[in-house]
């Protein structure tokens, strides 16, 4: 795989057992590239290390006063000169691609998972996590991968060089052999304080990462109610751990590095000595010497490399690790996901959307309202419905949709044939157009689903907003999560959205909770002509909204416990109509979420359905 041949067409399944094994499985799927790697560094380090050869020959010929041996000195040191520019820059290119498509391939990976998970991601992994394994995680990785293949160049050398020198001049081979082993054997014991100090760094960074992203999201909140100093002072206690773990992790790699520079020169110290002694006895020449020293000159650069990869593995391992457990994470069962990649055929089911947990069904082509008097229940069984709950298939039966278990359909088609907008949708940065341009069946134009959300007034004032190039507001561009809007304007293009999408089934929760009761009424009416034939569940409170379904359900304790029209429940169910009307006298024995008040955007009502002025939402500020 060559860097301008990325993304993978497939990265492949990777093996999440652990790090080591991920990591290893990377090494595995790259193994050309890594055999690349490797022989063009034992050619570039075999070229280096010939070098102190060619030296000894010329030294020894000049002290010989023999022509023809310098002149073959020269030409080989010429000949590895050329050799260690091909294999040096051959090495690097190897190197980095190695680097980069392993990079690559974890991020790739990790995609796929979180298009996978969808929401429930991060309320399955911290998303201080998440950020982390996304960013500075996966170039780690690639760092270990990529190094595997350098560090065995190295030992592949080392091991030739000490057995030559073994061979040239036994007893001063010898003592580098043993002097090298001593060095190895020296830096082992500082490696296990090094990594659990680099573990320690990474645990509160990730800690501080996640501390940081909930304050940015919070923003918003935190200057509402005056905390932001209190938050921004937990951040600044949180850094400064981070900054206290990284000056003792770099303590004890400067202790290694210390060890790596003072030993070797040891042996250096002692080869020289050794090597004058025994030249002075006449029992080595000089030009053997001479290779000796440079061959001992020459080891210090594979050690290291002994050291940057034990490095990488003790910054890897921990990356690696949280990468492995965001990668084994799985919508229902790993065969599941693997069959959903696999199929690509977008087969929809269609039918009957039915959760045999709570109970509840919505009819195919009607429009079903829910009512649960806790948000949070209401939340998840949205999640349910698209298949997105973080349940396993074997805590939970997955939800049938004509018949078929959305677990066992290709991921594709599952999230084709049912879309879930949840209470707080997300708008992508770009332009109008831009957000309005997901795959749709092309049954509703852009235009139709403004109208039916009734987003007049903010066309009006994105083309007010001067971002509008010749006043088109399709050409606005929104901000990041569209911070610019309102919380109502941000509702409304948002089920724009998911109206345009056009999906067999459309499931949302508490798609008006942020708008005025005018605004709501007009929706509902929009909503319910232009799903017409289509099934669509409605999470919400709203007199306005379940007024006009076509039947409503009632969950209380998780299940569904009454069924009917809205008049119905109100006049037959007390439970419901405390949810509904707020009312605090109602059945105690149904959930309200602790408080007999409806969830977010609950409205009181009368027998019919109306309410008064002072129930009213007025639209949210931006």
């Amino acid at each position: 795989m060559r860097i301008r041949d990325l993304p993978y067409p497939d990265p492949g399944d990777p093996d999440v057992r652990s790090g080591f094994r991920l990591m290893l499985w990377l090494w595995r799927s790259q193994l050309g590239g890594q055999l690349k790697a490797l022989a063009w560094g034992t050619l570039h380090m075999a070229a280096v290390a010939s070098f102190p050869l060619a030296v000894g020959m010329a030294v020894q010929a000049a002290t010989e006063r023999s022509g023809d041996r310098l002149a073959l000195a020269g030409a080989l040191t010429v000949a590895l000169g050329l050799a260690v520019t091909a294999s040096d820059t051959m090495l690097h290119r190897a190197a980095i691609t190695n680097w980069i498509t392993a990079a690559a391939r974890v991020q790739q990976l990790l995609a796929r998972r979180t298009a996978a998970l969808g929401a429930a991601l991060t309320r399955r992994v911290a998303a201080g996590e998440v950020v982390a394994v996304s960013t500075g995680d996966i170039e780690k990785i690639g760092w270990f991968v990529e190094a595997v293949s350098r560090f065995g160049a190295a030992s592949l050398t080392t091991a030739g060089v000490c057995t030559a020198l073994v061979v040239y001049e036994p007893l001063l081979g010898a003592v580098v052999t043993l002097g090298v082993l001593a060095l190895v054997a020296a830096v082992l014991p500082l490696l296990p304080p090094a990594t659990r100090r680099a573990d320690a760094q990474r645990a509160k960074a990730g800690r501080a990462t996640e501390l940081a992203a909930d304050t940015v999201a919070g923003l918003r909140v935190l200057r509402g109610i005056g905390g932001e100093e209190l938050f921004l002072g937990r951040y600044r206690r949180a850094s400064q751990e981070v900054r206290r773990a990284a000056v003792r992790t770099a303590r004890m790699w400067s202790l290694i590095d210390a060890v790596q520079v003072v030993l070797p020169g040891v042996l250096l110290i002692a080869v020289v000595w050794l090597g004058a002694r025994l030249a002075l006895d006449g029992t080595v020449a000089v030009g053997e010497l001479v290779t000796v020293y440079g061959a001992v000159t020459f080891l210090l650069f594979p050690l290291r490399l002994f050291q940057e990869i034990a490095m990488a593995y003790s910054f890897s391992r921990p990356s690696a690790e949280r990468a492995a457990r965001v990668l084994a994470l799985s919508r229902g069962t790993r065969t599941q996901d693997a069959v959903g990649r696999r199929d690509g055929a977008r087969t929809l089911p269609d039918g009957d959307l039915y959760d045999p947990v709570s109970g509840l069904l919505a009819p195919a082509g009607s429009l079903t309202a829910v009512v649960c008097g806790d948000p949070d229940t209401a939340g998840r069984l949205a999640e349910r419905l698209g298949g997105h709950g973080t349940e396993s298939a074997a805590q939970a039966p997955s939800v049938l949709l004509g018949g078929v278990a959305l677990d066992e359909v290709p991921l594709e088609a599952a999230r084709a044939a049912v879309l879930v907008q949840d209470k707080d949708p997300v708008l992508l940065s770009g332009t109008l157009g831009e957000l309005l341009d997901v795959p749709s069946s092309g049954a509703v134009a852009p235009g139709q689903a403004l109208e039916a959300a009734q987003c007049g007034d903010v066309l009006a004032a994105l083309a007010r907003a001067g971002g509008a190039p010749d006043g088109d507001p399709m050409r606005a561009r929104i901000t990041e999560r569209g911070r610019s809007l309102s919380g109502g304007q941000r509702q409304r293009l948002a089920l724009a959205r998911s109206l345009v999408a056009d999906p067999r089934v459309l499931v949302l929760d508490e798609p008006t909770s942020a708008v005025d009761s005018h605004t709501e009424a007009r929706v509902a009416d929009a909503l319910r002509r232009l799903r017409a034939g289509r099934t669509t569940v409605v999470f919400s409170s709203s007199p306005l909204l379940l007024d006009r379904a076509d039947r409503v359900a009632f969950v209380s304790g998780g299940a569904v416990t009454a069924v009917g029209t809205h008049r119905e429940l109100l006049a037959n169910e007390p439970g419901y109509r405390a949810v509904v009307t707020r009312e605090t006298g109602g059945d105690d024995d149904h959930d309200t979420g602790g408080t007999g008040m409806a969830g977010e955007g609950g409205l009181a009502a009368g027998p019919a359905g109306s309410r008064g002025p002072r129930h009213e939402r007025m639209e949210e500020s931006a």
